[in-house]
């Protein structure tokens, strides 16, 4: 029983002072790999910070050059047929929505769905106006019934997607 005892009173505090030991250096391990992740955090906001205000001022570009008044302004070809003027108008909004489709990797997806729902009302839009043209109508005819479209539709989508883009980079900063 001597001995027993003995053994006990060497194992108790050497047992005591070995789990002290381990949750001490559990804690510092959790500390080191909390202050790792946060280092890691900041280096990675770091590289793709500027990655994502680009991204952010390319779709805000791509809404400005599909909204229907830039596009007809910037493609305006008074003498070509209503029908081609259409056809070269949807051209530019697909060329400029497939040039920027990769900036959807550091938008938010609800953002990016935005960007693509605006793209397409503006198709909507310019197709409307289209179906309204007969076969003599020219791009002046055309382009004045898209003018007359937006401006019944008040705020477009393509605006509505500036402004909210604008917001969520806003929240970056």
């Amino acid at each position: 029983m001597d001995i027993l005892f003995q053994i006990a009173l060497i194992i108790l505090p050497a047992g005591a002072v070995l789990l002290t030991a381990i949750l001490f250096l559990r804690k510092s391990v959790e500390r080191d790999i909390l202050t790792t992740n946060m280092e890691m955090k900041k280096e990675r906001q770091t590289f793709f910070l500027p990655l994502r205000v680009d991204a952010y001022q390319r779709a805000i570009l791509l809404m400005e050059r599909v909204h229907p008044n830039s596009l007809v302004m910037r493609m305006n070809n008074p003498g070509m047929p209503a029908a081609a003027m259409q056809v070269k108008l949807l051209e530019a909004i697909r060329e400029e929505y497939e040039h920027n489709i990769a900036q959807q990797m550091y938008i938010s997806p609800q953002s990016w769905e935005l960007v693509k729902k605006a793209k397409e009302e503006t198709i909507k839009v310019i197709n409307m106006a289209g179906q309204q043209m007969d076969a003599t109508s020219m791009a002046m005819d055309l382009n004045a019934k898209i003018f007359e479209i937006t401006a019944e539709v008040g705020e477009l989508p393509s605006e509505i997607a500036v402004k909210i883009l604008k917001e969520e980079i806003q929240r970056l900063f």
